[in-house]
């Protein structure tokens, strides 16, 4: 599904992330680490979001380098600590985001509802609680036809309610053959959310972590 080679990411020659090949198959992928090991570097530019030596390839066929549209059009991101321009307004997002992945309408409705957002989706996301922002970010990493969804931090601030709700929906999307990367340092329940294989960003690269059997 993904295919990681020679992945190098450092910030004024600090060495962040070194994965020399690394092959993440089809299905639901745990990605642990403690906070500033290199998660959300591996996930923003797997997203296509920050620059990096070395080579991502989705479903051997989309190389982020030389088919940038095609691989952002199969990638949704949905950030840890979503940030959007104060005076925008998430009805103005997601109907950028929507034309950008080439949602349909029925699917934008759909997701508006799913997550409960209608009732301050046409307010400035200034205005926002921290659960709000998540709740619109998870309406956006959602949108379109993506092949790969990569979710950071995916149930931090959200209620009961809707994080069984954002559960679902990766069970849903996964059995229509949706891959996920997801980091979260809550436990999974393997028996809500099966996962396939989890690792750990420890020693500025990426390792298997043994799950309890």
């Amino acid at each position: 599904m993904l295919t990681v080679r020679n992945f190098r990411k450092a910030y004024q020659n600090r060495l962040v992330l070194a994965i020399p090949e690394l092959q993440f198959p089809t299905g639901i992928h745990w990605i642990k680490g403690r906070n500033g090991s290199g998660k959300t570097t591996f996930f923003r530019s797997v997203a296509g979001l920050l620059p990096f030596d070395g080579q991502l390839v989705l479903n051997s066929r989309y190389d982020l380098k030389t088919h940038p549209v095609e691989y952002r059009l199969r990638v949704n991101y949905g950030e840890a600590e979503p940030r959007y321009p104060a005076f925008l307004t998430a009805w103005e997002l997601i109907r950028w985001v929507g034309t950008t992945k080439q949602a349909p309408a029925q699917q934008v409705d759909e997701l508006i509802d799913v997550f409960g957002i209608r009732e301050f989706i046409k307010t400035p996301v200034g205005t926002y609680s921290s659960g709000m922002l998540k709740k619109t970010s998870l309406v956006l990493a959602f949108l379109g036809k993506p092949q790969l969804i990569l979710l950071d931090e995916p149930l931090i601030t959200l209620d009961h309610a809707t994080t069984n709700v954002v559960i679902d929906r990766i069970r849903q999307q996964r059995q229509e053959g949706v891959s996920f990367l997801l980091s979260t340092h809550q436990d999974v329940d393997p028996t809500e959310l099966p996962i396939d294989s989890a690792w750990i960003v420890q020693h500025q690269t990426l390792e298997p972590f043994p799950q309890p059997v």
